[in-house]
């Protein structure tokens, strides 16, 4: 989960994508839905079940990145960008909850086939694949910048993958009469789902815990103040993600007892730029001298 500099993310073409996402899904939901009820289909059925979570979870990404801009206020002093992270971790929730209530009627389907018109799983399928893999694209190029666009691009991908299995599952139903395969369809889907939310739900729960971002360690942040001239130490440091594309951290640095003020400030730009250059934006830094006793040194 690489986290780039958010002001790289274009907002207006970000939301263009979010809406133009949950229009074109919800329209393939009550086609799925209207099909799938029609035909008796359960692999229709809980692929439109899969992806009404994705219209879901597609609108509460929505709000979450519009909450990212909301002005910090004395109440929330960090605004609301931690929303960002909660609806990762929701997110990543409702799927694994769909997932287990598919597998259990796949179960029962297995041993109780119908008959069912395995081209018309296939054409409406075919639908997805083309609404899925668009609005994929329109996440393609902001999915490293952000948790949650990483997540609906995910989710996006993975659905049109899970059509083109229904596609193949359909032609197959159409010219063997195996019905046995709408409900192993299903099950597959489901498979699907866990797999791309696994890393999901433990990276969004990581961050909800305020634990150091997936891609960061602190023995970096150690490596990087012992490259500044005049840092003699460093200790008690925090590093947790603010939003899912803003990182903070608080530390102590050690200098020498003899330092100028205005040396110790350069000292703490230096350290804050090389900081910025590793995606942690807001630093706030206590200085010690180094003939002091720090009382919170573990």
């Amino acid at each position: 989960m690489p986290h780039d500099h958010h002001h790289d993310t274009k907002p207006a073409a970000v939301n263009t994508a979010f809406i133009l996402g949950i229009t074109l899904n919800f329209l393939f939901v009550l086609v799925e839905v209207i099909a799938g009820l029609y035909i008796h289909s359960l692999s229709l059925l809980s692929d439109a079940g899969h992806n009404l979570a994705d219209v879901a979870t597609l609108s509460l990404s929505l709000l979450a990145f519009r909450l990212l801009k909301v002005k910090s206020n004395e109440n929330y002093t960090y605004g609301y960008r931690k929303t960002s992270i909660i609806v990762a971790l929701f997110n990543a929730m409702v799927l694994m909850v769909s997932t287990g209530a598919i597998v259990y009627e796949a179960a029962h389907r297995f041993f109780h086939a119908e008959p069912l018109p395995g081209g018309t799983i296939a054409w409406v399928a075919a639908i997805g694949i083309i609404i899925n893999g668009a609005t994929a694209l329109l996440f393609l190029r902001d999915r490293k910048k952000d948790l949650n666009i990483k997540s609906a691009y995910l989710h996006l991908v993975s659905d049109a993958l899970v059509s083109a299995g229904l596609v193949a599952g359909g032609i197959v139903i159409y010219f063997t009469h195996w019905f046995w395969i709408d409900p192993a369809l299903s099950i597959i889907v489901a498979l699907t789902i866990v797999f791309s939310t696994w890393k999901l739900l433990k990276e969004s729960l990581r961050l909800s815990l305020d634990g150091v971002p997936v891609d960061m360690n602190l023995q970096q942040v150690k490596d990087a103040a012992k490259k500044i001239k005049g840092i003699i130490n460093i200790h008690h440091i925090h590093l947790w993600g603010m939003s899912t594309t803003e990182n903070a951290l608080t530390a102590h640095i050690v200098i020498d007892a003899k330092t100028s003020f205005a040396d110790a400030q350069k000292i703490k730009h230096d350290f804050k730029h090389r900081l910025a250059h590793m995606n942690i934006q807001h630093v706030t830094l206590e200085i010690e001298s180094s003939d002091e006793n720090c009382e919170d040194l573990k």
